[in-house]
């Protein structure tokens, strides 16, 4: 069998079997098996073994149960209450201000968590119902969450770059710092649009009345919410970039610091460890199954040779070596609307990467673009996660269709700042460049 049909095989097969419905981790693994029989017969299914094992006992990886506990642990220590009502307070007399600081918000737990369910079902649970009994436009604030929650796997610490820089041997600790300003430039860029949008339609985000608002006192008193958050963030990022840590061990900072948050605010109970520890488990299972799953997919297709194959087909095309990373992320976003980020991570870096290093180009800024295309992955339809956390939390009358519809603008705000990371690199590669 060529390898040009085992592509299209392998692939047509699986999104034909995403479509269907099936867990893309089983899904993923299946494929490989199966292929392995085909072409290697039983004695091929050892390599499937040895490279699901080594993937899943990556050092690096220890990181990401420990980052999903941190995340899941704030979720119920409070830290969202206090944060909200903040922005509240402060943003109450600006146009969509509710919506804004929602983004701000969803910017600020995306530097604790890792994840993105966490904000997006935070900020749903607590924002939400203020916002459209204020009478905001709803489609504007649910794309607002699913936009603000995605940042939590491009702002660091980010899931998909541990999970990229295991596989490519990328230093996690840059991809970390790589992923701040793109983070922030989309948070940027939805406030803008949010706030253009209430402007010249005010019914869309009107401001609180005068007589409900709060003095300067009760805004400066509100300011004690971000103390907590801001300690967390500036330790374990800190302590990455200033080369006192590895990712992998300042998640265990961030892991305990966490839990003295919950002690903090009075909320470090038997049961709401517990609920944060069986999350995480939930998570962490999800995650590995998918490495697992992905690593046998991968495995199969680079003995095929996969990489060769791809190296010669890119280099016999006349195009600007840019023209072929921009082809590139055309294929991730594709494979964005129908494949979870932690699999489209493990079936395109190892293939990708290679090409991108021949080129000349950083991997490091390929991963950080990668990492903001995953963002977009989190909210694209038709499979986007945050679309479906949001369904469970929007009014019954509120359909997928226009839950669809509401997230088209912020797409188009993560889409400029992938294309100006992609051409301005300085915009992604600044902080890694000085990191200790």
């Amino acid at each position: 069998m060529e390898l040009w049909q085992i592509t299209a095989l392998l692939f047509g097969l699986l999104v034909f079997f995403i479509v269907l419905g099936l867990p893309i981790a089983f899904t993923l693994a299946g494929l490989g098996i199966i292929f392995t029989l085909i072409l290697w017969g039983p004695s091929g299914l050892l390599m499937i073994a040895s490279h699901a094992y080594g993937e899943g006992t990556n050092f690096v990886l220890v990181a990401v149960p420990l980052f999903i506990f941190m995340a899941n642990v704030l979720e119920v220590s409070g830290i969202a209450d206090d944060l909200y009502t903040t922005m509240y307070r402060w943003l109450q007399g600006v146009p969509g201000g509710l919506a804004s600081g929602t983004v701000i918000i969803c910017a600020i737990f995306a530097a604790m968590a890792g994840i993105s369910g966490v904000a997006t079902v935070t900020m749903g649970l607590i924002a939400l119902p203020a916002m459209l009994k204020r009478g905001y436009d709803r489609k504007t604030v649910v794309g607002g969450i699913c936009c603000g929650g995605a940042l939590g796997i491009i702002i660091p610490p980010s899931v998909i770059a541990i999970i990229y820089g295991s596989i490519t041997g990328t230093s996690v600790g840059r991809l970390f710092m790589g992923g701040v300003f793109p983070g922030i430039l989309i948070a940027v860029l939805a406030i803008i649009y949010i706030t253009v949008r209430c402007v010249t339609t005010p019914r869309f985000g009107p401001v609180v009345p005068k007589e409900e608002r709060v003095d300067w006192h009760e805004k400066f008193i509100s300011l004690r919410g971000i103390i907590l958050p801001v300690i967390l963030i500036v330790v374990v990022l800190g302590t990455i970039y200033a080369g006192v840590c590895t990712p992998t061990e300042a998640s265990g900072i961030g892991a305990i610091g966490a839990i003295i948050c919950a002690a903090i605010h009075r909320k470090l109970s038997w049961g709401n460890v517990k609920t944060a520890t069986w999350r995480t488990l939930n998570i962490t299972a999800m995650v590995i199954w998918i490495v697992f799953g992905a690593s046998c997919f991968a495995a199969v297709y680079t003995a095929c040779g996969a990489s060769n194959f791809m190296m010669s087909l890119v280099m016999g095309l006349n195009i600007p070596p840019l023209a072929v990373i921009g082809i590139m992320e055309f294929i991730i976003f594709i494979l964005g609307m129908f494949i979870d980020p932690a699999g489209m991570c493990m079936i395109c870096a190892p293939v990708f990467v290679p090409i991108v290093e021949a080129l000349g180009f950083d991997p490091v800024w390929f991963g950080i673009l990668f990492i903001v295309n995953s963002g977009m992955a989190y909210i694209t339809p038709p499979f986007g996660f945050n679309l479906f956390y949001m369904k469970s939390l929007v009014p019954p009358d509120m359909g997928m269709g226009e839950i669809y519809k509401s997230v088209y603008p912020y797409v188009a705000c993560q889409m400029v700042v992938l294309i100006l990371v992609m051409f301005f690199p300085q915009i992604g590669m600044w902080l890694p460049t000085r990191m200790i």
